[in-house]
């Protein structure tokens, strides 16, 4: 039997987390740094995710930063290509990065539908596709967690059509790969947020005033029975839970992380 420091440690381990640069995926940068991972921030922005791995650095830690567009594949194969030049190899994935732009679905445009898909749910099949190739060939196993949503079990307000169309696609592509990859011993699985109080959480953007958008905050809010909006950490605690020897005997599931909204 493993002692818990081990079960823990991540040391020797290579992860990549997209949409590292801030809110949830620094969360789960920052747990991963701290469990001795080094820990490969891939964002669209690149200044802001060579901030947060200077911030990581300075803790001691070891990570780097890359500029990826996930829903491209050529810069998808870069981000594996720079991680195995700076580490030289991968072990974990974490594809968390994703956009929510609220909008009526009435007026909803195929332009609009498509950029939502493109970044939720193309880019984790790019990231997975490029990482678990890498995986293969390094013939050690791996892990791949996948940041769903509530919104991939239940809708938790309109205007997220696009949104919760990409998040239940990401919970059936988790699944799928989950069993096609497990006779590599990668094992695949999701978290799924509830409300996460993040700097720039909310899907609205300038299309709601600030009267309008706390009212909505407010009214999640009293539906959530633990009586609090998550935090970037509760989500990287989960992540390194998966990403550990804690959870060996896990593939193709969903960790719900959500306060207990989905009881209501």
């Amino acid at each position: 039997m493993q002692p818990l420091n081990q079960l823990l440690s991540l040391t020797d381990k290579t992860a990549i987390v997209t949409g590292g640069a801030m809110g949830i995926g620094k969360g789960i940068a920052t747990r991963l740094a701290e469990a001795g991972a080094n820990v490969m921030l891939a964002d669209l922005d690149g200044g802001a995710a060579a901030q947060t791995a200077a911030e990581l650095s300075g803790n001691g830690w070891h990570a780097q930063a890359t500029e990826t567009n996930v829903a491209d594949e050529a810069s998808a194969e870069a981000m594996v290509n720079a991680t195995i030049q700076a580490f030289g190899g991968v072990d974990i994935l974490v594809n968390n990065a994703g956009i929510y732009p609220n909008q009526p679905f009435a007026t909803m445009t195929v332009a609009d539908f498509d950029r939502v898909i493109g970044v939720n749910l193309r880019g984790v099949f790019l990231c997975t596709k490029a990482v678990s190739a890498q995986m293969i060939q390094q013939n050690r196993g791996g892990r791949i967690i996948n940041i769903t949503s509530i919104d991939a079990l239940h809708p938790s307000m309109v205007g997220l059509a696009h949104y919760d169309a990409s998040k239940h696609g990401v919970w059936g592509f988790t699944k799928n790969i989950a069993l096609e990859l497990a006779e590599h011993q990668i094992w695949v699985n999701a978290i799924a947020p509830g409300g996460i109080a993040t700097p720039g959480a909310t899907p609205h953007g300038d299309t709601v005033d600030a009267a309008a958008l706390k009212a909505i905050s407010d009214a999640f809010l009293a539906k959530i029975p633990m009586h609090r909006m998550g935090e970037a950490d509760d989500i990287g605690k989960a992540a390194l839970f998966l990403a550990s020897d804690l959870s060996s005997y896990m593939t193709g599931s969903q960790l719900v992380v959500d306060g207990g909204v989905l009881l209501r």
